[in-house]
Protein backbone atom coordinates (compact mmCIF):
# COMPACT_ATOMS: atom_id res chain seq x y z
CA UNK A 1 0.00 0.00 0.00
CA UNK A 2 1.51 3.46 -0.71
CA UNK A 3 1.75 5.65 1.76
CA UNK A 4 1.40 9.32 0.52
CA UNK A 5 -0.48 12.16 2.64
CA UNK A 6 1.30 15.17 2.87
CA UNK A 7 4.56 13.37 2.84
CA UNK A 8 7.56 15.57 1.80
CA UNK A 9 9.74 15.26 -1.47
CA UNK A 10 11.74 12.94 -1.60
CA UNK A 11 15.40 13.97 -1.39
CA UNK A 12 18.64 11.81 -2.73
CA UNK A 13 22.06 11.93 -1.26
CA UNK A 14 25.23 11.02 -2.28
CA UNK A 15 28.42 9.55 0.11
CA UNK A 16 32.02 11.39 1.08
CA UNK A 17 34.73 8.19 1.00
CA UNK A 18 36.45 8.83 3.53
CA UNK A 19 38.47 5.41 3.84
CA UNK A 20 39.46 5.85 -0.41
CA UNK A 21 37.90 4.50 -3.59
CA UNK A 22 38.37 3.09 -6.50
CA UNK A 23 37.24 0.59 -9.35
CA UNK A 24 38.02 -2.38 -6.33
CA UNK A 25 37.12 -2.61 -3.21
CA UNK A 26 38.76 -4.59 -0.37
CA UNK A 27 42.19 -4.00 -1.61
CA UNK A 28 44.88 -3.70 0.75
CA UNK A 29 45.49 0.29 -0.59
CA UNK A 30 42.78 2.51 -2.18
CA UNK A 31 43.03 2.70 -5.84
CA UNK A 32 42.12 6.48 -5.22
CA UNK A 33 43.36 7.40 -1.38
CA UNK A 34 41.26 9.86 0.60
CA UNK A 35 43.06 13.52 -0.39
CA UNK A 36 41.71 16.67 -0.29
CA UNK A 37 41.71 17.25 -3.84
CA UNK A 38 40.01 13.44 -4.34
CA UNK A 39 37.00 14.36 -2.01
CA UNK A 40 36.86 17.68 -3.05
CA UNK A 41 36.44 16.23 -6.68
CA UNK A 42 33.52 13.83 -5.43
CA UNK A 43 31.68 16.79 -3.41
CA UNK A 44 31.60 18.55 -6.25
CA UNK A 45 30.11 16.16 -8.60
CA UNK A 46 27.29 15.65 -6.17
CA UNK A 47 26.83 19.26 -6.18
CA UNK A 48 26.90 19.60 -10.20
CA UNK A 49 24.49 16.75 -10.18
CA UNK A 50 21.86 18.10 -7.91
CA UNK A 51 22.10 15.67 -4.76
CA UNK A 52 20.70 16.93 -1.89
CA UNK A 53 23.39 16.28 0.63
CA UNK A 54 25.98 14.19 1.33
CA UNK A 55 26.50 11.87 4.35
CA UNK A 56 30.16 11.42 5.50
CA UNK A 57 30.95 8.97 8.23
CA UNK A 58 33.09 8.90 10.98
CA UNK A 59 36.03 5.79 11.31
CA UNK A 60 38.96 5.02 14.33
CA UNK A 61 40.63 2.94 11.31
CA UNK A 62 39.47 2.35 7.75
CA UNK A 63 37.37 0.33 7.18
CA UNK A 64 37.53 -0.37 3.24
CA UNK A 65 40.65 -1.37 2.58
CA UNK A 66 43.89 -2.38 5.01
CA UNK A 67 43.10 -0.78 8.75
CA UNK A 68 46.10 1.11 8.77
CA UNK A 69 46.37 2.76 5.35
CA UNK A 70 45.01 6.52 5.18
CA UNK A 71 42.06 7.31 6.70
CA UNK A 72 40.48 11.12 6.23
CA UNK A 73 38.83 12.83 9.59
CA UNK A 74 35.51 13.48 9.27
CA UNK A 75 35.30 17.07 11.27
CA UNK A 76 38.34 18.70 9.61
CA UNK A 77 37.35 16.59 6.00
CA UNK A 78 33.73 18.56 6.30
CA UNK A 79 34.93 21.84 7.09
CA UNK A 80 37.28 21.95 4.15
CA UNK A 81 34.32 20.96 1.88
CA UNK A 82 31.96 23.44 3.14
CA UNK A 83 34.25 26.06 2.35
CA UNK A 84 34.55 25.03 -0.88
CA UNK A 85 30.77 24.55 -2.35
CA UNK A 86 27.50 26.47 -2.10
CA UNK A 87 24.44 24.39 -2.23
CA UNK A 88 24.70 20.78 -1.23
CA UNK A 89 24.23 19.92 2.73
CA UNK A 90 26.64 17.93 4.80
CA UNK A 91 25.04 15.08 7.02
CA UNK A 92 27.97 14.72 9.70
CA UNK A 93 28.82 11.15 11.36
CA UNK A 94 29.47 12.26 14.65
CA UNK A 95 30.14 9.98 17.96
CA UNK A 96 29.18 11.55 21.22
CA UNK A 97 31.62 11.54 23.79
CA UNK A 98 34.82 12.11 22.10
CA UNK A 99 34.95 15.78 22.21
CA UNK A 100 33.30 17.76 25.25
CA UNK A 101 29.75 18.57 24.41
CA UNK A 102 30.19 21.97 25.32
CA UNK A 103 33.06 22.74 22.78
CA UNK A 104 31.27 20.03 20.50
CA UNK A 105 28.53 22.79 19.92
CA UNK A 106 30.65 25.60 18.88
CA UNK A 107 32.43 23.20 16.69
CA UNK A 108 29.46 22.67 14.99
CA UNK A 109 27.91 26.44 15.07
CA UNK A 110 31.13 27.74 13.98
CA UNK A 111 30.60 25.06 10.89
CA UNK A 112 26.86 26.00 10.52
CA UNK A 113 27.94 29.35 9.79
CA UNK A 114 31.20 28.58 7.32
CA UNK A 115 28.43 26.74 5.51
CA UNK A 116 25.72 29.68 5.92
CA UNK A 117 23.43 26.22 7.28
CA UNK A 118 24.34 23.48 5.72
CA UNK A 119 24.81 20.97 8.13
CA UNK A 120 23.11 17.97 9.73
CA UNK A 121 24.27 15.50 12.39
CA UNK A 122 24.21 11.46 12.22
CA UNK A 123 24.46 11.17 15.95
CA UNK A 124 26.39 7.41 16.12
CA UNK A 125 26.58 6.21 19.71
CA UNK A 126 27.09 2.34 18.84
CA UNK A 127 30.15 1.23 17.00
CA UNK A 128 31.74 -2.14 15.85
CA UNK A 129 34.07 -4.46 18.21
CA UNK A 130 36.85 -3.06 19.36
CA UNK A 131 36.03 0.41 17.87
CA UNK A 132 36.04 2.37 20.82
CA UNK A 133 38.65 0.76 22.66
CA UNK A 134 41.16 1.82 20.54
CA UNK A 135 40.90 5.01 21.80
CA UNK A 136 40.67 3.94 25.29
CA UNK A 137 37.06 3.73 25.86
CA UNK A 138 35.45 0.51 27.22
CA UNK A 139 31.94 1.00 27.89
CA UNK A 140 28.87 -0.90 26.99
CA UNK A 141 26.13 -0.34 24.24
CA UNK A 142 23.86 1.31 27.52
CA UNK A 143 25.50 3.61 28.24
CA UNK A 144 26.22 4.91 25.07
CA UNK A 145 22.91 5.67 24.18
CA UNK A 146 22.17 7.05 27.38
CA UNK A 147 25.06 9.72 27.17
CA UNK A 148 24.00 9.97 23.62
CA UNK A 149 20.81 11.42 24.52
CA UNK A 150 22.02 14.23 27.13
CA UNK A 151 24.36 15.09 24.09
CA UNK A 152 21.72 16.14 21.76
CA UNK A 153 19.40 17.53 24.33
CA UNK A 154 22.81 19.74 25.85
CA UNK A 155 23.54 20.69 22.10
CA UNK A 156 19.99 21.68 21.61
CA UNK A 157 19.92 23.97 24.61
CA UNK A 158 23.13 25.34 23.92
CA UNK A 159 22.09 26.17 20.46
CA UNK A 160 18.55 27.88 22.08
CA UNK A 161 20.30 31.23 22.71
CA UNK A 162 23.74 32.88 23.39
CA UNK A 163 23.49 32.82 27.11
CA UNK A 164 24.91 30.47 30.11
CA UNK A 165 23.42 26.99 29.87
CA UNK A 166 23.47 24.81 33.25
CA UNK A 167 22.53 21.20 32.68
CA UNK A 168 23.10 18.29 35.02
CA UNK A 169 22.91 14.81 33.44
CA UNK A 170 24.75 11.75 34.68
CA UNK A 171 27.15 11.93 31.57
CA UNK A 172 26.99 15.20 30.55
CA UNK A 173 27.29 18.33 32.74
CA UNK A 174 27.97 22.36 31.75
CA UNK A 175 27.81 24.72 34.40
CA UNK A 176 27.38 28.16 32.83
CA UNK A 177 28.55 27.16 28.91
CA UNK A 178 27.93 29.44 26.42
CA UNK A 179 27.88 29.13 22.66
CA UNK A 180 27.84 32.18 20.35
CA UNK A 181 26.99 32.56 17.97
CA UNK A 182 24.34 29.86 17.54
CA UNK A 183 23.84 27.49 14.62
CA UNK A 184 22.16 29.00 11.50
CA UNK A 185 18.38 28.76 12.21
CA UNK A 186 16.77 26.58 12.37
CA UNK A 187 19.96 24.76 13.18
CA UNK A 188 20.85 20.90 12.06
CA UNK A 189 18.57 18.60 11.90
CA UNK A 190 19.62 15.06 13.87
CA UNK A 191 19.75 11.68 12.26
CA UNK A 192 19.91 8.40 14.17
CA UNK A 193 19.88 4.90 13.56
CA UNK A 194 20.36 1.69 14.72
CA UNK A 195 17.82 -1.64 15.17
CA UNK A 196 18.24 -2.23 18.88
CA UNK A 197 15.47 -1.09 21.17
CA UNK A 198 17.53 1.32 22.56
CA UNK A 199 18.60 2.91 19.01
CA UNK A 200 14.52 3.08 18.27
CA UNK A 201 14.18 4.55 21.91
CA UNK A 202 16.24 7.12 20.94
CA UNK A 203 15.18 7.97 18.06
CA UNK A 204 11.60 8.33 18.49
CA UNK A 205 12.34 10.98 21.38
CA UNK A 206 15.20 12.58 19.70
CA UNK A 207 15.86 12.45 15.76
CA UNK A 208 14.39 14.52 12.78
CA UNK A 209 15.16 11.70 10.82
CA UNK A 210 15.40 7.46 11.55
CA UNK A 211 17.82 6.24 9.51
CA UNK A 212 17.81 2.29 8.51
CA UNK A 213 20.28 0.14 6.25
CA UNK A 214 18.64 -1.61 3.72
CA UNK A 215 17.17 -5.14 4.41
CA UNK A 216 14.53 -6.70 2.10
CA UNK A 217 11.71 -5.12 1.91
CA UNK A 218 9.68 -7.31 4.33
CA UNK A 219 12.42 -6.41 7.30
CA UNK A 220 12.34 -2.58 6.56
CA UNK A 221 9.04 -2.47 7.05
CA UNK A 222 9.18 -4.05 10.46
CA UNK A 223 12.16 -1.19 11.29
CA UNK A 224 9.43 1.18 10.64
CA UNK A 225 6.42 0.14 11.79
CA UNK A 226 8.62 0.14 15.28
CA UNK A 227 10.37 3.43 14.50
CA UNK A 228 6.76 5.08 14.07
CA UNK A 229 5.68 3.53 17.05
CA UNK A 230 8.55 5.61 19.03
CA UNK A 231 7.55 9.03 17.07
CA UNK A 232 3.89 8.30 18.55
CA UNK A 233 4.86 7.34 21.75
CA UNK A 234 6.82 10.46 22.18
CA UNK A 235 3.92 12.56 20.82
CA UNK A 236 6.75 13.65 17.51
CA UNK A 237 6.81 13.39 14.25
CA UNK A 238 9.58 12.64 11.82
CA UNK A 239 11.25 11.64 8.59
CA UNK A 240 12.18 8.20 7.40
CA UNK A 241 15.49 7.58 5.43
CA UNK A 242 17.35 4.60 4.06
CA UNK A 243 21.14 4.04 3.12
CA UNK A 244 22.13 2.06 0.68
CA UNK A 245 24.93 1.16 -2.18
CA UNK A 246 23.44 1.30 -6.05
CA UNK A 247 25.08 -0.78 -8.42
CA UNK A 248 22.88 0.27 -11.75
CA UNK A 249 23.63 -0.43 -15.61
CA UNK A 250 22.03 -0.44 -18.87
CA UNK A 251 20.90 -4.59 -18.37
CA UNK A 252 21.27 -6.32 -15.14
CA UNK A 253 23.33 -8.80 -16.39
CA UNK A 254 26.11 -5.70 -16.60
CA UNK A 255 25.08 -4.69 -13.37
CA UNK A 256 25.99 -8.43 -11.19
CA UNK A 257 28.68 -8.66 -13.69
CA UNK A 258 29.81 -4.96 -11.96
CA UNK A 259 29.28 -6.64 -8.33
CA UNK A 260 31.29 -9.36 -9.38
CA UNK A 261 34.67 -7.09 -10.41
CA UNK A 262 33.96 -4.84 -7.36
CA UNK A 263 35.48 -7.42 -5.34
CA UNK A 264 37.63 -9.27 -7.73
CA UNK A 265 40.51 -8.29 -6.20
CA UNK A 266 39.91 -8.31 -2.67
CA UNK A 267 42.67 -9.41 -0.32
CA UNK A 268 42.01 -12.09 2.09
CA UNK A 269 43.72 -9.83 5.00
CA UNK A 270 41.11 -7.09 4.27
CA UNK A 271 38.53 -9.68 4.69
CA UNK A 272 39.93 -11.67 8.27
CA UNK A 273 40.29 -8.20 9.68
CA UNK A 274 36.32 -7.08 8.74
CA UNK A 275 35.47 -10.57 9.91
CA UNK A 276 37.41 -9.88 13.22
CA UNK A 277 35.57 -6.62 14.12
CA UNK A 278 32.10 -8.70 12.71
CA UNK A 279 32.51 -11.48 15.21
CA UNK A 280 30.33 -11.40 18.08
CA UNK A 281 29.54 -7.63 17.54
CA UNK A 282 26.86 -6.09 19.57
CA UNK A 283 25.12 -3.86 16.55
CA UNK A 284 21.83 -5.50 15.42
CA UNK A 285 22.00 -3.63 11.89
CA UNK A 286 25.61 -4.70 11.53
CA UNK A 287 24.95 -8.36 11.90
CA UNK A 288 21.91 -7.68 9.51
CA UNK A 289 24.26 -6.44 6.85
CA UNK A 290 26.68 -9.39 6.89
CA UNK A 291 24.40 -12.19 6.84
CA UNK A 292 25.82 -15.41 5.09
CA UNK A 293 23.46 -16.28 2.26
CA UNK A 294 24.67 -18.15 -1.17
CA UNK A 295 25.89 -15.56 -3.79
CA UNK A 296 25.79 -12.90 -1.35
CA UNK A 297 21.67 -12.40 -2.43
CA UNK A 298 19.76 -11.78 0.40
CA UNK A 299 16.89 -10.80 -2.49
CA UNK A 300 16.28 -10.54 -6.32
CA UNK A 301 18.09 -7.32 -6.55
CA UNK A 302 19.79 -6.74 -3.14
CA UNK A 303 23.63 -8.17 -2.33
CA UNK A 304 25.47 -7.59 0.54
CA UNK A 305 29.10 -8.59 -0.88
CA UNK A 306 30.06 -5.39 0.09
CA UNK A 307 29.69 -6.42 3.84
CA UNK A 308 32.76 -8.93 2.85
CA UNK A 309 35.25 -6.08 3.07
CA UNK A 310 33.61 -2.88 4.64
CA UNK A 311 32.10 -2.16 7.98
CA UNK A 312 28.62 -0.94 8.48
CA UNK A 313 26.52 -0.54 5.37
CA UNK A 314 27.47 -4.04 3.00
CA UNK A 315 24.24 -3.57 1.18
CA UNK A 316 23.17 -2.70 -2.64
CA UNK A 317 20.81 -2.66 -4.86
CA UNK A 318 21.81 -4.21 -7.77
CA UNK A 319 20.18 -3.73 -11.46
CA UNK A 320 18.78 -2.16 -14.47
CA UNK A 321 18.21 1.58 -14.16
CA UNK A 322 15.06 0.59 -14.47
CA UNK A 323 14.85 -2.75 -11.46
CA UNK A 324 16.82 0.00 -9.31
CA UNK A 325 14.27 2.69 -9.90
CA UNK A 326 11.57 -0.21 -9.14
CA UNK A 327 13.14 -1.30 -6.02
CA UNK A 328 14.01 2.30 -4.54
CA UNK A 329 9.83 3.08 -5.29
CA UNK A 330 9.39 -0.18 -3.08
CA UNK A 331 11.30 1.20 -0.47
CA UNK A 332 9.20 4.93 -0.55
CA UNK A 333 5.85 3.21 -0.95
CA UNK A 334 7.00 2.01 2.71
CA UNK A 335 7.75 5.62 4.08
CA UNK A 336 10.97 6.09 3.19
CA UNK A 337 11.07 9.70 1.65
CA UNK A 338 15.08 10.14 1.95
CA UNK A 339 17.63 8.10 0.44
CA UNK A 340 21.02 8.26 0.94
CA UNK A 341 22.97 6.43 -2.23
CA UNK A 342 26.60 5.24 -2.79
CA UNK A 343 29.01 3.68 -5.59
CA UNK A 344 32.06 2.97 -6.66
CA UNK A 345 33.94 4.69 -7.39
CA UNK A 346 32.13 7.23 -6.14
CA UNK A 347 32.74 10.10 -8.92
CA UNK A 348 31.47 8.00 -11.95
CA UNK A 349 28.75 6.40 -9.86
CA UNK A 350 27.42 9.42 -8.53
CA UNK A 351 26.88 10.91 -11.99
CA UNK A 352 25.43 7.49 -13.32
CA UNK A 353 22.90 7.50 -10.75
CA UNK A 354 22.17 10.90 -11.11
CA UNK A 355 21.22 10.53 -14.55
CA UNK A 356 19.71 7.04 -15.23
CA UNK A 357 18.30 6.00 -11.49
CA UNK A 358 17.30 8.81 -9.80
CA UNK A 359 14.93 10.97 -12.32
CA UNK A 360 13.21 7.23 -13.37
CA UNK A 361 12.41 6.83 -9.25
CA UNK A 362 11.40 10.60 -9.31
CA UNK A 363 8.92 9.52 -12.25
CA UNK A 364 7.55 6.60 -10.49
CA UNK A 365 7.12 8.40 -7.36
CA UNK A 366 5.34 11.19 -9.16
CA UNK A 367 2.92 8.67 -10.84
CA UNK A 368 2.38 6.89 -7.79
CA UNK A 369 1.42 10.44 -6.19
CA UNK A 370 -0.61 11.45 -9.06
CA UNK A 371 -2.86 7.75 -8.69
Amino acid sequence: MTISGNRPEPRFDWFIPIDGDGEHIGTVRAERPPTFEYLRKVVETAEDNGYYSLLIPTRFANGLFEEKEPLAETWTTVTALAAVTSRIRFLIAVRPGFVSTGLFAQMAATLSEISKGRIDLNIVPGGIRGDFERLGETSDHAFRYERAEEFISACRKLWEAPEPVVFEGEHVRLNGALCSPVPVPPGPQFYLGGASDAAFGLAGRQSDVYLAWIQPQDDIARFIDRARAQFEAAGRSGVLGMRTHIIARDSEEEAWDAAGELLSQSDVRVKDQRQAVFAGTPMVGQRAQAQVVPDHRIGAHLWNGISTVRVNCGTAIVGSHEQVAEELLGYWRLGMDEFILSGFPHVEECERVAGGVIPLTRSLIEQERGS
